[in-house]
């Protein structure tokens, strides 16, 4: 029986005073791969940023990973985000040190203290993602294929039952993009997660084909057409 991992009803996501989407109702089952399509502006970034905490939700109905957006206050938004794994374009490493410590200042932040089961897992989510050699090296030692693969080792750190991705491949090759992909759709198949991830790049959506939810003139289209622009 599916599962439902995100859920809004009537939704109303605001980016301030500015409403971007309209009575938003969606469902993604745990499991799922969802791409989240449309032009830039229209909203992927406003309803990604919903789901994981960063923008309020005040108008409608919205339960992520069990937990009720509209209860979401500062201090539970931390829990959330624990079922949770964000990958962003920019991969957002931290400069100043190695993989290994980028990882590490994840885990100390979400809780863990523990030095010999941070080692551990640091080892496992880079060993899944390819890169079990690399933890001594620093971000600008790695290739643009390589820190987004760090990104998604970070986002694997807290087993998420939920990965967020926000344009991952969009600073990549096509050949890289495709390696990402991969990873992403074998993380989705291997451990059960559910991945929702924001592109406007036609051209993966159309090899890699999964479900497709798109945003459009303020509204938010299930299963929609695309059609090359």
């Amino acid at each position: 029986m599916a599962e439902p991992i995100i859920e809004l009803r009537h939704a109303n996501i605001y980016q301030g005073n500015n409403l971007i989407l309209q009575d938003v109702n969606l469902t993604v089952n745990k499991g799922e791969f969802v791409y989240l399509v449309g032009k830039t502006g229209t909203g992927k970034s406003s309803l990604l940023k919903t789901l994981y905490g960063e923008l309020p939700l005040t108008e409608g109905e919205g339960v992520v990973a069990t937990y009720n957006l509209r209860n979401l206050d500062w201090k539970k938004v931390p829990y959330l985000r624990r079922n949770l794994g964000v990958v962003f374009q920019d991969f957002q490493l931290l400069t100043d040190r190695d993989v290994n410590n980028n990882l590490k200042f994840v885990l100390k932040a979400t809780g863990w203290t523990n030095e010999k089961m941070m080692d551990e897992k640091i080892m496992d989510v880079l060993n899944k993602v390819g890169l079990k050699s690399k933890g001594f090296k620093m971000p600008f030692e790695l290739s643009g294929g390589e820190q987004q693969r760090v990104d998604i080792a970070r986002a694997l750190l807290n087993s998420p039952q939920l990965i967020l991705a926000d344009e991952p491949t969009g600073n990549l090759d096509p050949e890289t993009s495709d390696e990402i992909m991969n990873l992403l759709f074998h993380i989705a198949r291997d451990f059960n997660a559910t991945v929702v991830m924001a592109t406007h790049d036609y051209i993966v959506v159309q090899k890699f084909p999964a479900r497709m939810i798109r945003t459009e003139k303020g509204k938010v289209l299930d299963n929609a057409t695309i059609t090359i622009e």
